[in-house]
């Protein structure tokens, strides 16, 4: 709760440029989640609140395994 306080409390008293690089951030941190077999949706709503901080998480992660496909 504290960390959505912080970016929020950041992002009311940013610049309107602020909020297009945090939105394009969060947007590639979903592409990055996705590459790496995660939701990206998911983490795309992480990003909103954490920005970097979800970056950082998301290239420390290792991949989710992939589910086998059955036919």
């Amino acid at each position: 709760m504290m960390l959505a306080t912080i970016a929020y409390l950041a992002m009311t008293t940013a610049e309107p440029d602020r909020y297009v690089g945090w939105g394009t951030l969060s947007l590639l941190n979903a592409g990055l989640a996705q590459a790496k077999n995660r939701s990206g949706l998911a983490w795309w709503l992480v990003s909103l609140l954490l920005g970097p901080i979800a970056t950082l998480l998301l290239v420390l992660l290792s991949p989710a395994p992939r589910l086998p496909v059955v036919p």
